[in-house]
């Protein structure tokens, strides 16, 4: 079950009196939908449709769950909006989709291949146009404010989750060394990335995200973002949680929680797909009496945002606290105007990593 596309030409609710009528939602009160997306792993949605090197990035979003999210809340044609875009997932599953993408990344090393991964999108076909650019997340309004792209339907992003979630590891039959060797296990080496931030400052900087970008926002677009929790020293942060309540402090209405299944299903069955990295630490955290499980989904959150107040005080003149950023995305073209034969398309058969 999943959540149809809302009618943009019918009259929309207020969203002030139903907020005032009813208590803040809770992640337990939000209306609830699973997705299927991991008959495939992770590995077998990405061969041949994404460069391989970008197997590299630590915390990259399921291919399946950025389709599904972008073919729920958004038409061909609309703009999706990725802050925090890595190697450009969310971007190319857009593009692959007929809609169109922005991506902002910190670190310098991702954005060149998420270009490079919608560079073999375009070699096969997808009719989107999307953009990546390097800059910090919180400063997405200053970075694309002034360029010329349409108010996006959908931002789908998601914020960096804990080291004890991703990385890979190579073994002494593979290294000819004793032990076992971590890798592809970080986001990068900026100071400003906020998977090194302590997990308060990482909450407080994601909600300034949120808040920036809602001027990047059409109204009444949908955000959607995918969380985990995860174990910090023994004790469980709550991302999930935590993710609804930075929306709401952001200003976005929390209208529903998905459940975007990591792992397959069979004969009524959930066949899970961890790494051997997520097993190890399973079996270890049992080993010292934590109870904990393997991670076999991932939460997609997601919000409204509201449109600019209708009060008497807006139409006054006067200044309202209810009223939503105005957007600076109002000269807005995404398609590129250039006809499409003409758009750079390398040869998927030849494209290799630079």
């Amino acid at each position: 079950m999943s959540v149809p596309v809302p009618d943009r030409s019918a009259p929309q609710h207020d969203v002030h009196r139903e907020q005032a009528q009813s208590p803040c939602p809770t992640l337990a009160s939000l209306p609830m939908s699973v997705w299927v997306t991991a008959q495939q792993d992770s590995r077998a949605q990405r061969t041949g449709r994404y460069l391989p090197s970008s197997i590299a990035h630590p915390g990259k979003m399921l291919p399946a769950i950025a389709r599904h999210a972008i073919t729920t809340y958004t038409r061909p044609g609309d703009t999706v909006l990725d802050p925090m875009c890595g190697i450009g997932t969310s971007l190319v599953e857009a593009v692959h989709l007929d809609r169109n993408a922005v991506g902002v990344e910190l670190e310098p090393t991702w954005p060149h291949i998420a270009r490079g991964n919608l560079q073999l999108a375009y070699a096969q076909g997808a009719p989107g146009v999307a953009t990546v650019h390097q800059g910090d997340a919180r400063r997405a309004t200053q970075l694309l404010g002034s360029r010329r792209y349409q108010p996006a339907q959908l931002l789908l992003t998601s914020p960096p989750y804990g080291s004890s979630l991703h990385g890979q590891l190579r073994s002494s039959r593979d290294t000819g060394e004793p032990g076992i060797v971590k890798f592809h296990h970080t986001y990068g080496t900026s100071p400003q990335n906020l998977a090194k931030a302590p997990t308060e400052d990482l909450l407080s900087a994601f909600t300034d995200i949120l808040a920036g970008c809602r001027s990047l926002l059409a109204p009444d677009a949908t955000v959607a973002v995918t969380a985990r929790p995860w174990r910090e020293r023994g004790e469980l942060v709550d991302l999930p949680a935590a993710v609804i309540a930075a929306g709401q402090a952001a200003g976005l209405v929390p209208v529903e929680r998905c459940v975007a299944l990591l792992a397959g299903v069979r004969d009524g069955h959930l066949v899970a797909r961890g790494s051997f990295y997520q097993l190890k630490n399973v079996r270890a955290a049992r080993a010292a009496g934590i109870p904990m499980h393997m991670i076999v989904h991932e939460d997609v959150l997601v919000f409204r945002n509201p449109e600019p107040c209708r009060c008497p005080a807006a139409h006054g003149g006067h200044a309202c606290e209810h009223r939503s950023p105005t957007s600076d995305f109002t000269t807005g073209i995404v398609r590129n105007p250039a006809p499409a034969d003409s758009l750079h398309r390398p040869d998927a058969a030849t494209w290799t990593a630079p």
